[in-house]
């Protein structure tokens, strides 16, 4: 059976067809591969049809009515595509450049116009897209929707080369505060960056995805570990989450190593490894520079539950929201006259790091965005003369800071406060903390839950229980940036941070068509509401 015919059984197994697909070829149809080295919109995951009940036409402008169709299956593609956040920046400027916008360099003089359509991306893990309002003028705000691209995960340490008991083991490193016991006996696989030196001497910087199952985190037998069910699995992070690559005596790969002049040699990965990553790449080992490279779950994206209500998939933390904020954007400026009587600037910002408190070059600590703003700003006024054209912007400005909720847990309900418990299908959650681990106030939570209550769109609210400790988001980093007034939102899911994910499918309808009312009708409501004057 061909590959892609493969492919197409297995996730056939994950869920029977839905009668409402029987429009569905059938298996002996050759499909194309189910996961492309470049998804594109026109041609993306095979199979999706499986997956979303609704229609995949083009979605309204609107964005608020019911009819419109879901974005669901497009989700789907984009979280089979983003196993890293390095491909998930990428997919998102390949979407971004099929939709007109135009890739600025931040080392290069920018020539902005409005009406003009722009994105540029730092180290391929975070980007920053706008569209310029065509009634645009000088201390007009910005209007952004901010997620992350990063998720908990297992990094290949820079030495990741090691040896036991006749195994050809994986050292890696724990990225951000994952629920690791989940990792445990799944099919797992490597993706990140690489760097090649080419024919001429230059380098290349490439991303790969190696999509077979290669590695794997065997759990102990319960014979050999009697009391795991009643005192709990409690394995040492750096001794026992060792990902298995391959079974070879020591004398065999010691013989393979002295032969290659790659790293390998030197002891940093496995000469196995870089075969099969220059196999993916198509590249001699040799070739292989340095790399960058995160331990992957390969079970696809899907629709699960009864009734095909659930998302079941990794990385929905931070990426739904990524997805949800860039579709937005997309939507909001696509059609001809779409910023006909805009005068703001709609912007979407995708940070790396988030997981780990986002102190990077990449991540919202870093001044990416406002840095971005102000030469946006500079750009534009070009003959102004004026005072403050930066500061008046900032201070009309708004920030939807999405980053995934707490849904209700029905086994855990205890854990919730008693008056804030988002549930799964009831909408985007507006998170509120007195501590300022979030960004919320009431002005903020006010209008974002107006565009919501104009356009007919459920909200939620949560705070922690005071026992109980609070995380955080980018959104108060941000605000304190510069001081933008900021709301923190988020759709509600279930196993957080772990290596598989559950949020609901009508809840990725509803952030999608929150964000889209949020850039196209803020203007107007923002300017009924005085807070300091």
């Amino acid at each position: 059976m061909a590959n892609g015919s493969m492919a197409l059984s297995r996730l056939q197994l994950l869920k029977p067809p839905h009668p409402s697909l029987s429009f569905l070829p059938t298996i002996s149809s050759p499909p194309p591969r189910l996961l492309s080295p470049s998804c594109s919109l026109a041609k993306s995951f095979s199979a999706r049809r499986l997956f979303c009940s609704k229609s995949d036409g083009p979605l309204e402008d609107s964005g608020a009515g019911e009819s419109s169709p879901s974005i669901v299956g497009d989700l789907l593609d984009y979280l089979n595509e983003s196993w890293t956040q390095f491909h998930a920046t990428a997919e998102a400027k390949r979407q971004l450049i099929a939709a007109g916008f135009r890739l600025l360099n931040e080392n290069d003089d920018w020539d902005l116009q409005p009406g003009g359509r722009y994105f540029f991306t730092r180290n391929m893990s975070s980007l920053v897209a706008f569209a310029v309002g065509e009634k645009y003028n000088v201390g007009s705000g910005f209007h952004v929707i901010a997620a992350h691209t990063d998720s908990p995960c297992l990094k290949l340490k820079p030495r990741s080369a090691s040896s036991k008991s006749g195994f050809l083991m994986v050292n890696v490193q724990t990225y951000g505060s994952g629920l690791w016991h989940t990792w445990f006996d799944r099919d797992l696989s490597v993706a990140g960056r690489v760097i090649l030196k080419a024919s001429d001497g230059s380098y290349v910087h490439k991303l790969v995805k190696v999509r077979r199952p290669l590695l794997r985190i065997p759990t102990l037998a319960i014979h050999l570990d009697r009391t795991v069910n009643t005192e709990g699995f409690k394995p040492n992070f750096e001794s026992h989450l060792v990902p298995l690559l391959a079974t070879k005596l020591e004398a065999q790969v010691k013989s393979e190593e002295k032969k290659s002049s790659s790293i390998s040699s030197k002891g940093v990965h496995h000469s196995l490894l870089l075969q099969v990553l220059s196999e993916e790449l198509g590249c001699n080992v040799d070739e292989i520079m340095g790399t960058e490279l995160n331990v992957c779950d390969t079970q696809p994206s899907c629709l699960g539950g009864g009734n095909n209500e659930f998302i079941f998939s990794g990385r929905l933390d931070n990426l739904a929201s990524s997805y949800c904020a860039l579709r937005s954007l997309l939507d909001s400026c696509k059609s001809p006259g779409a910023l006909a009587n805009e005068q703001a600037i709609r912007m979407v910002a995708l940070f790396d790091n988030e997981e780990v408190g986002s102190n990077s070059i990449q991540g919202a600590g870093a001044p990416t965005m406002f840095q971005a703003m102000r030469r946006i700003v500079g750009c534009l006024a070009q003959e102004y003369i004026g005072e403050g054209a930066f500061e008046r912007a900032i201070r009309s400005s708004f920030l939807v800071s999405a980053d995934m909720a707490h849904g209700l847990h029905p086994n855990f309900s205890d854990k919730y406060e008693e008056h804030h418990r988002p549930e799964l299908q009831k909408g985007l959650v507006v998170k509120h903390n007195a501590n300022q681990r979030y960004a919320t106030s009431a002005v903020t939570a006010f209008l974002f839950k107006e565009v919501a209550n104009i356009h007919n769109l459920p909200v939620q609210e949560f705070v922690v229980r005071n026992d109980m400790g609070c995380g955080s988001t980018i959104g108060p980093i941000l605000a304190s940036g510069v001081g933008i007034r900021t709301v923190d939102c988020g759709i509600p899911q279930l196993s957080m941070h772990s290596v598989r994910e559950v949020c609901g499918k009508e809840d990725v309808d509803i952030a999608y068509k929150h964000f889209l009312a949020f850039f196209q009708s803020f203007s107007d409501i923002d300017g009924k509401l005085s807070v300091d004057f």
